[in-house]
């Protein structure tokens, strides 16, 4: 049986399970962001503070443990756009949030990467939590745009080409945050409407992110 589908259909964990699941995809999360993907789950679990076996328990393989941190990456990022709707500034609200999600992407993309590598498609990995989060993007979009902050001719289409842009300049950039910052707010700056600000903001919000 595919292990996704074992874990579908098992039964709810107890509550001192879920804190060991919870604990394992932090510490996957920082030892993978900080080693690469390439680190042993070993080192996972010793991160954690439980032992291999735990671990194994929860995530039957390394691609099922890669595919859960993606997940609960997609998940937080959902969370954060919805919060966004409604804020007193959607302009600062939507670049801010696409700064920080341009800002996470290479470690994303190193997650996507190794599933990829793996004969695992990505896109399944995170589809449902992936429509919330677009659908909670496009929500801010549409604020933004109202305000004036945003260009009237954007669709949602154009916002991801822009964003998988500002992946790959901030890719291309290396480890130079300034330089990173410059080419994603160059980016970003395409998006502008009439009543937007100039880019700085973006500018700070991305060499924060720059060296993730």
């Amino acid at each position: 049986m595919d292990w996704r589908l074992r874990l579908s259909t098992s039964k709810p964990l107890r509550a001192d399970a879920r804190r060991n699941r919870a604990r394992v995809l932090e510490a996957a999360d920082e030892v993978f962001s900080a080693q690469g993907v390439s680190a042993p789950t070993e080192e996972v679990a010793r991160h954690a503070g439980v032992g291999v076996g735990t671990v194994f328990r929860h995530f039957p393989t390394k691609e099922a443990l890669l595919e859960a941190v993606l997940a609960a990456r997609f998940t937080r990022l959902a969370a954060e756009a919805r919060g966004l709707a409604g804020a007193g500034d959607p302009g600062a609200a939507l670049f801010g949030f696409l700064g920080r999600v341009v800002g996470q992407s290479a470690t994303k993309n190193a997650f996507t990467d190794a599933l990829s590598s793996a004969g695992v498609d990505p896109a399944d990995a995170v589809a449902d939590i992936g429509r919330e989060l677009w659908a909670a993007l496009g929500e801010l979009l549409a604020q933004a745009q109202r305000s004036g902050a945003v260009r009237d001719d954007i669709a949602m289409g154009e916002l991801i080409a822009v964003i998988v842009g500002g992946s790959h300049a901030a890719r291309h950039a290396g480890r130079d945050p300034q330089v990173q910052a410059r080419a994603i707010t160059v980016i970003f700056d395409g998006l502008r409407g009439p009543a937007a600000p100039a880019g700085p903001a973006i500018r700070e919000e991305a060499g924060r992110q720059g060296g993730n």
